[in-house]
C-alpha cells in the first residue's frame, strides 16, 4: 500500500492535465457550404424604335440603253475622234467619213437647180403673158394651155432638184457619225482607213448608258403585297452593293415590278434605278440588293447573338433581372436588320439580354456582368 506522500505526484499530474483540457478552446461550428459562383456574361439592352423592313436579294446591273453605232452611208473612215472606253455625250462626233464624192454631187445638183429655176422663171413669165393675150383674144387656147403646162413642168423640175439636194446634204451629214446618247464606248473594231458600208452587220462602236443605271433582281412572291403597297405610295428605296466593295452602298429607287409572277421559281422580277455619276455600278456586275418597302415605327430589337435556338427549334433569350439572375424568355424572331433581331416577345425596352456567355446559363442562374467588346455603330436606317 502506497503512502500518501507517494500519491501526491500522481494527483498533481492529473490536476494539471484537467486544467490543460479546460484551457483548450472549444471547437468552432462548421460553416454552411457556399453556392455556385456567378457566371460572367456580357449584356446589351433591348430597344424599341423604327426599324426598316428589308427584303434582300441578288441582282445584276443592266444598262438602261445600249446603242450600236453603224454607218448609214458608204465611205472610208477619214478620222476617228474618240478612244475605246471613252465617255461620250449625245451629239459628240465619233467618226468622219470621206465625203468628197457627195460634195461634188451636191455642187452639180446645185448648178442644175439654178438652171431649173431660171427656166421656171421664164416659163412662168410666158404663162402670165399668154394669159393676158388670151383674155384680149390674141392667143389661141392651145398656146395658152401649152404655156401653163411648161410653167408647171418647170416648177416640178425645181422641186425635184431641191429634193435631190436635200438627199445629198443628208448623205453629207451622215458622213459625220455622232453619238446618239450619253454613255461609255466599248471596243472599236474598225479604225481609220477602213471602208464601211451602210447596213453592215459589224457595228463601228457600242455606246452603253451608265448614268443612270438599273439593277434587275427577283424576290419571292410572298413580298408582293408589301411591294405593291409601297409602290402606291411612291418609289421605295433600294440599295445595291457589289460584294467586296469597300465603298458605301449605292442608293436608288424601285421603278418596275413585272406584270406576272414566274410560276417556275415563284418569284417576281423587279428593277431599280440608280444615279451612277462615279461609275460605282458597272453593267453586268453582280450586286447585293436591299429593298425597303416600309419602316416599322415601334419594333422590339436585340442583338442577333442574344437569340438562342432550343432543341425543338424554339427561340429564346436570357434576360437578367434585378437580382442578377438569368431568366429564360421565349421569343419569335421576325427578321434580322443590321445585326439586330426584330422580335415578338414579352420584353421591355431597356431590359438586359445576355449576348455572351449563354452556353453556361440555365433558367435562374446567378450571373455577373462584365464589359464586352466594343460593338460597331448601327448602320443608318433608310
Amino acid at each position: 500500500m502506497q503512502s500518501p506522500r507517494s500519491l501526491f505526484p500522481l494527483l498533481a499530474g492529473a490536476f494539471s492535465a484537467g486544467l490543460a483540457i479546460l484551457a483548450m478552446p472549444a471547437p468552432l461550428h462548421a460553416q454552411a457550404p457556399a453556392g455556385p459562383p456567378a457566371i460572367p456574361v456580357v449584356v446589351s439592352a433591348a430597344e424599341r424604335g423604327p426599324v426598316p423592313l428589308e427584303i434582300t436579294a441578288n441582282g445584276n446591273v443592266v444598262a438602261e440603253a445600249t446603242v450600236s453605232v453603224r454607218s448609214r452611208v458608204d465611205g472610208q473612215i477619214q478620222k476617228l475622234h474618240v478612244q475605246e472606253g471613252q465617255r461620250v455625250e449625245r451629239g459628240q462626233v465619233l467618226f468622219t467619213l470621206d465625203s468628197r464624192m457627195a460634195q461634188a454631187l451636191l455642187a452639180q445638183q446645185e448648178a442644175q437647180l439654178a438652171r431649173d429655176k431660171a427656166l421656171a422663171l421664164r416659163a412662168r413669165s410666158d404663162a402670165t403673158r399668154y394669159t393676158a393675150l388670151r383674155g384680149e383674144g390674141f392667143a389661141a387656147a392651145q398656146r395658152y394651155e401649152q404655156a401653163q403646162a411648161d410653167a408647171a413642168a418647170a416648177e416640178a423640175n425645181v422641186k425635184a432638184g431641191e429634193a435631190l439636194i436635200s438627199q445629198t446634204r443628208l448623205t453629207l451629214d451622215y458622213a459625220t457619225i455622232r453619238a446618239e446618247l450619253d454613255g461609255r464606248l466599248g471596243a472599236l473594231p474598225i479604225t481609220e482607213g477602213n471602208l464601211v458600208r451602210a447596213g453592215e452587220s459589224t457595228p463601228l462602236a457600242t455606246i452603253t448608258q451608265t448614268d443612270p443605271i438599273q439593277v434587275q433582281f427577283s424576290v419571292p412572291e410572298r413580298w408582293l403585297p408589301e411591294i405593291k403597297e409601297a409602290m402606291r405610295q411612291g418609289e421605295p428605296p433600294v440599295t445595291a452593293h457589289p460584294p467586296g466593295d469597300r465603298h458605301p452602298p449605292v442608293r436608288g429607287s424601285l421603278v418596275f415590278v413585272d406584270s406576272q409572277v414566274d410560276t417556275t421559281s415563284g418569284t417576281v422580277q423587279l428593277k431599280a434605278r440608280f444615279p451612277n455619276p462615279d461609275n460605282a455600278l458597272w453593267p453586268g456586275q453582280y450586286v447585293n440588293v436591299v429593298l425597303v418597302p416600309r419602316v416599322e415605327p415601334d419594333a422590339l430589337s436585340v442583338p442577333v447573338q442574344a437569340v438562342q435556338t432550343g432543341s425543338e427549334g424554339s427561340r429564346y433569350v436570357y434576360v437578367v433581372d434585378a437580382e442578377s439572375r438569368a431568366r429564360r424568355r421565349a421569343v419569335t424572331m421576325r427578321r434580322v436588320v443590321g445585326g439586330r433581331a426584330v422580335l415578338e416577345a414579352e420584353i421591355a425596352a431597356g431590359d438586359k439580354v445576355v449576348i455572351e456567355g449563354t452556353q453556361l446559363l440555365s433558367d435562374g442562374a446567378r450571373v455577373a456582368e462584365r464589359p464586352g467588346r466594343a460593338t460597331p455603330p448601327r448602320p443608318p436606317q433608310s
